[in-house]
């Protein structure tokens, strides 16, 4: 028999064995090993370069452009600044070195377009068979203003009166038969109307004269004895003149006096502005004289009187 001791004692061989082999097994599962922050941001880093490794490629090419301009404008000698001393001297060597042109000829080039030679024809002469015919010669010439691209031209009343019939010369050499429209006794003025216009007819600008004074820069334009187109300039010698006609039939009220030379053949010529703006309807010379050439003292009728008598005023 075996006794209590004994059978506690001996070793049970079957369960060592069990024991062993199965610490011996490996387990089927292994937890993985835990992954460190900086391995997850290589392992982010390494998927998106080589999912964007064409955009990173150009996104340095253009960082090292720009960091070479940058370079190239810190090594460049700074750009000197432009303060007033050196615009003042820009401008003193442009005047003193460019030709500029005076105000009478920038006004001209801008009225050239609208002014006219008006031609006062009488009646044709007599033939030796006792007959007229054919045109008949002028009378009496002067000058006019386009003011209206259909054809309307203002002039002096005494420049047309008394004629047989009226032509018209234009800027670019265009005859026209004209006709007298409308007349204003008062102010010596009348409209007549072309029958016949250039393809680029300009008409004037008119400006108003509320605003001229005495010693303003005026230029009047015409034909004065026939020769021209004249220009000549001077300035405002007095405003809201009378003068009365050398034969004393008619007095003339609030004319504008000024001092650039006209002479007979300027009436019905435009006085303009530096601007080439119609103010005024050349009138009279006045001439203590019966030679009725200058003298100095010329008169126009302001354009807001000629303007009226068209019946329109753009003021």
């Amino acid at each position: 028999m075996v006794n209590a001791s004994e059978k506690t004692s001996r070793p049970r061989i079957g369960s060592a064995q069990q024991t062993v082999a199965s610490s011996a097994r490996p387990a089927a599962n292994p937890p993985a090993p835990p992954i460190g922050r900086f391995a997850r941001l290589r392992r982010l880093t390494a998927r998106l370069s080589a999912r964007y490794e064409r955009f990173l490629l150009v996104a340095l090419g253009m960082a090292a452009a720009l960091a070479l301009v940058a370079a190239s404008q810190r090594m460049a000698p700074p750009a000197p600044g432009l303060d007033q001393k050196i615009i003042d001297a820009a401008v003193l060597r442009t005047l003193e070195t460019a030709t500029l042109p005076s105000p009478a000829a920038k006004a001209w080039e801008i009225i050239r377009p609208s002014v006219v030679r008006v031609r006062r024809i009488g009646p044709p002469k007599e033939g030796k068979d006792g007959q007229s015919g054919g045109e008949g010669e002028d009378i009496g010439v002067g000058s006019g203003v386009v003011i209206v691209e259909s054809g309307l031209i203002l002039t002096n009343l005494h420049v047309v009166e008394g004629a047989t019939s009226i032509k018209v010369v234009f800027a670019d050499g265009l005859v026209s038969d004209a006709e007298i429209v409308k007349t204003q006794p008062d102010q010596d003025l009348a409209i007549l109307k072309a029958r016949t216009l250039p393809d680029d007819l300009q008409a004037a600008t008119m400006k108003s004269t509320a605003d001229l004074r005495p010693g303003d820069t005026v230029i009047a334009a015409g034909f004065p004895f026939g020769i021209g187109p004249s220009v000549t300039s001077g300035v405002v010698s007095g405003l809201k003149r009378e003068f009365r006609t050398p034969q004393g039939q008619q007095l003339l009220t609030n004319l504008i006096q000024f001092d650039a030379a006209v002479n007979p053949g300027s009436s019905g010529g435009p006085l303009i502005t530096p601007d080439g703006e119609v103010i005024g309807i050349v009138t009279a010379v006045l001439n203590p004289t019966e030679q009725r050439v200058f003298v100095g003292i010329g008169f126009a009728v302001p354009i807001e009187n000629a303007a009226g008598g068209a019946g329109m005023s753009p003021f």
